[in-house]
């Protein structure tokens, strides 16, 4: 029993009782009041009882020693004490329960055990016991059972307060409990005593105040009165209905309600955490009675926190499922050098760029596992560039979203941006200058690209096997500054391709009168300097050898694992085996992720291929013809010729920028490989240097390495990490890894306010699963034909092969798909854009292609026969032919 509270760090006071004490020592006006301990009630147990409790520990047996239980002298002396110290004899008070884990962050207990208020001197001890015996009822042993607590905790310490009979009482939080608003104190009276309002048996008047001390928000309710009754009446208090003229008048005075709300924010600013408190108001004084957290404040955001919104439509074309620390960071990384270098090439100040280093630091981000474009960063980036408005719609075009950032919003992102009108005028001329010298200058750029690519990566793959960690790292730090920080030409390029593009897609439609949308793309084809669509004729070449060899076909049809040693029987198929690896080998499935196996590490995928593109060959099915796409170009060329025959000016446009966008999405779709090359590289350097830190015993096994951050790899090397348990921080991270891979994955594109990572479930408020209805869908189509054949969904591309003349159906697909292309009659596809790898490779060759079809890959089984037109975009679900194909 303490009074004056004098607390230890092991006075078992329970969440309540401690709250109290510290606050007390704060200087917050507490009334006085002592706490009966645990140990008082063990001590006045008899023999029998204790060894009762010790051999049968449950809350039934704690409710039958509870019923006869009575305080020894000693303890009823020292209560019937402390209560004369508090008021005397005459005084009333409130006993309350305070439990070891009541009023803690994770539980509440509210209403769970009993208190009593109104008390005299005489009953406190009776209403301890009363009190002890509400923490065993069955309500409380359910409640502990549903929260995972353990059965049957200790009785709980009992506070005994001198009772203050406000005038006004309530409730407050220092945060807004229903909207998360953490600037928010949300404000609650009732006139009288506060337990009605608290229980809800009373409607009281809410006030919201916000900073500044302002009240921005009131309701004042119809109410009644609680007052204190005289002795007679059994519960201490009575409810007095106020007069009409008075019920509906607020019961706070605004001094009043900001003198509450400043209590809020201080019993906050003790405990560090938002807190929900009762008050009571007697006179001018106000006095707090009770404090604990706001229980699962946690799971809201605050939606007045930095708005983001998260969109992965084109980036899951690269980084698609779970992504590994290692990768997302290296990527982060390489964003931020290469959109930096950018601004700098486009005349953007320094001084501009360094104020928004949180802007090129949030490209991306990764949320569950898996990669999200930042889409806030990126229209701030196109905002501090020329051209916003114009510019905005081909960023979202090129990066494939499906919905727009929104006028109203997007508005909101270019006046953040926008300055002084002269300033920004004269920065426009400058950057628009820079855009064309950069411009004019991108071909001899591009050499130079070139260049320093073969001077950082050579033109063979490199023997690793032999350098020490540090050499390893110093590996690294060339690369970065060879090639991450002077990534100049690819950057350049690709905003070319997406100006030239977005011009060359309106010219054809107001211009040529084009309807489908594909006429554009089909003018793009057959450009046969693109190397993207190289390795899908390699695989048709080294198929028509296969087909030849009866014996090398089925070896290559069930290949698994290591390259099966029978090949090396066929020496010119080898040599063209070994060239296509030697020059496609880090063009793997999800290449730019560095923990891919490529195919160095696993060329299955590719013989596999190879071997059913040969199965068709051999039974005589027809196979794509190779000039389909220069059919598809010369059509194309026709009808614009047909469109532009009496506009000479037009015609010349036309063909300027169709030269200009073909140059530069063929630039692209090179640059981008060379892009995987560097990847591979890296992925190289990170192998083996896992390899070493296992070897070493830092790490479990070589591949944990994937589980680092990038800068913490190369910083344990370098002496400046922030932890050497390396295989500790691995484990922590598998173990939250393991558990994103088996949650829901998040929604394409979702809102979030303030800190990502609590409170948001990563969905949009109302997500309901898209599916096409009936038996038609549609999409955009991104090469035309008309194509009937059974599909083959591909959900993991590593352990699927397809025959000859399916029809691939996929959630997205990657540049190392390309290898199964070849035997494919059409693709579907779920995700993906008009400028994603997948549309511009079909392309290339002339495989009938739609993207962005929602729901697909659940619509359609393997199996199923469909008829797709690539050119209108349309999916007919059809009945297999009789007898089969």
């Amino acid at each position: 029993m303490l009074w004056p509270v004098q607390v230890q760090v092991d006075t078992p006071l329970g969440g309540k009782g401690r709250a109290l004490a510290e606050l007390m020592r704060a200087g917050l006006p507490i009334p006085d009041w002592f706490a009966v301990l645990p140990h008082s009630f063990k001590s006045c147990l008899s023999v029998e009882q204790a060894e009762t409790l010790a051999s049968v520990p449950t809350a039934e047996t704690m409710r039958t020693v509870l019923a006869a239980f009575t305080f020894s002298d000693e303890v009823r002396d020292a209560i019937d004490q402390a209560c004369a110290l508090l008021g005397g004899a005459n005084a009333r008070f409130a006993v309350r329960s305070s439990a070891q884990e009541e009023d803690s962050a994770a539980h509440s207990f509210a209403g769970q055990l009993e208190s009593f208020i109104n008390v005299d001197a005489e009953s406190v001890a009776e209403q301890v016991v009363a009190v002890w015996r509400s923490g065993f009822s069955e309500r409380i042993v359910a409640y502990r059972r549903q929260a995972g607590l353990t059965a049957l905790p200790d009785v709980p310490a009992v506070l005994v307060q001198r009772m203050v009979t406000g005038e006004v009482s309530g409730v407050a939080f220092s945060a807004d409990p229903v909207s998360g608003r953490r600037g928010v104190v949300v404000v609650g009276a009732l006139p009288g005593l506060g337990n009605a309002l608290v229980s809800g048996e009373a409607t009281g008047d809410t006030w919201r105040v916000g900073a500044g001390d302002t009240i921005i928000e009131r309701a004042i309710a119809a109410k009644d009165i609680i007052q204190q009754a005289d002795a007679s009446d059994p519960a201490g208090f009575r409810r007095v209905s106020l007069p009409a003229s008075q019920a509906r008048e607020p019961c706070l005075e605004d001094a009043g309600i900001l003198q509450v709300a400043r209590l809020a924010m201080a019993a906050e600013r003790h405990f560090g955490r938002p807190q929900d408190i009762e008050w009571t108001m007697d006179g001018e004084r106000l006095y707090l009675l009770q404090s604990r957290p706001i229980t699962g404040l946690e799971q809201l955001p605050d939606p007045d926190g930095r708005r983001a919104i998260w969109d992965n439509s084109n980036i899951i074309e690269s980084y698609s499922g779970m992504t590994t620390p290692l990768t997302f960071s290296f990527a982060r990384r390489a964003y931020e050098y290469v959109y930096r270098e950018f601004c700098r090439l486009m005349g953007v100040p320094q001084s501009r760029i360094e104020e928004r280093s949180d802007m090129f630091g949030c490209m991306l981000g990764l949320i569950r596992g898996r990669v999200y474009y930042n889409l806030f960063n990126w229209y701030r980036l196109v905002a501090i560039l020329p051209g916003y408005r114009f510019n905005r719609r081909f960023m979202e075009q090129m990066m494939g979203v499906r919905e727009s950032l929104g006028d109203e919003l997007a508005a909101e992102v270019a006046k953040a941006e926008q300055g002084n009108r002269l300033v920004d005028a004269l920065r426009l001329a400058g950057a628009l200058l820079n855009l064309l010298l950069a411009y004019a200058g991108l071909g001899g750029r591009i050499q130079r690209f070139y260049l320093r690519l073969e001077s950082a990566l050579g033109h063979e793959r490199p023997d690793l096997s032999r350098l020490r960690p540090d050499e390893l790292v110093a590996y690294c730090r060339r690369l970065e500054q060879q090639l991450l920080t002077h990534w100049d030409a690819p950057i350049i390029n690709d905003f070319a391709t997406m100006i030239f593009y977005g011009v060359l897609r309106r010219l054809v439609s107001s211009w040529v009168g084009d309807t489908t949308g594909t006429l554009q793309n089909n003018l793009l084809c057959a450009d046969q300097a693109m190397i993207s669509a190289e390795p899908a004729r390699l695989v048709r070449r080294m198929a028509e050898m296969a087909a030849t060899e009866p014996g090398l076909v089925e070896t290559l049809s069930e290949a698994s694992g290591a390259l099966p040693s029978v090949v090396a029987k066929y020496p010119e198929f080898a040599r063209e085996l070994d060239g296509y690896l030697a020059r496609f080998g880090e063009r793997c499935m999800e290449e730019l992720k560095l923990e891919s196996p490529t195919l160095h590490d696993d060329p299955s995928p590719l013989l596999r291929s190879i071997g059913q593109y040969a199965l068709g060959i051999q039974a005589g099915r027809p196979t794509a013809a190779p000039d389909v796409e220069t059919g598809l170009r010369q059509q194309a060329e026709a009808q614009v010729n047909a469109a532009l025959a009496g506009h000479p000016l037009r015609r010349l446009v036309f063909n300027w920028v169709l030269a200009h966008t073909r140059l530069r999405v063929r630039t692209r779709e090179n640059l981008r490989f060379e892009r995987t090359r560097v990847f591979g590289r890296a992925r190289m350097i990170t192998v083996e240097l896992g390899k070493r830190l296992a070897a070493l015993g830092c790490l479990a096994q070589a591949r944990d390495v994937f589980y680092l951050e990038w800068d913490e790899l190369l910083g344990f090397v370098e002496g400046r990490a922030t932890t050497a348990d390396l295989a500790g921080l691995v484990a922590v991270r598998q173990r939250e890894f393991d558990a994103h891979a088996q949650a829901a994955a998040p929604s394409e594109r979702f809102e979030t306010r303030g800190i990502l990572y609590r409170g948001h479930s990563f969905s949009p408020e109302q997500q309901a699963a898209v599916l096409p209805e009936g038996d038609r869908c549609s999409g955009t189509g991104c090469c035309p034909g008309i194509v009937r054949g059974p599909v083959r969904v591909i959900r993991d591309p590593r352990q699927s092969t397809v025959k000859l003349g399916e029809i691939i159906v996929a959630e997205r697909t990657d540049p190392g798909w390309v290898m199964v292309f070849p035997s494919a009659s059409g693709l579907l596809v779920e995700r993906g854009s008009l400028l994603s790898h997948s549309a511009i490779v079909a392309r290339e060759l002339g495989l009938p292609t739609i993207v962005a079809i929602p729901g697909v890959t659940r619509w359609l089984r393997d199996g199923d026969w469909v008829e797709m037109d690539g050119s209108r975009g349309t999916v007919v679900r059809i009945p297999a032919p009789e007898g089969g194909p």
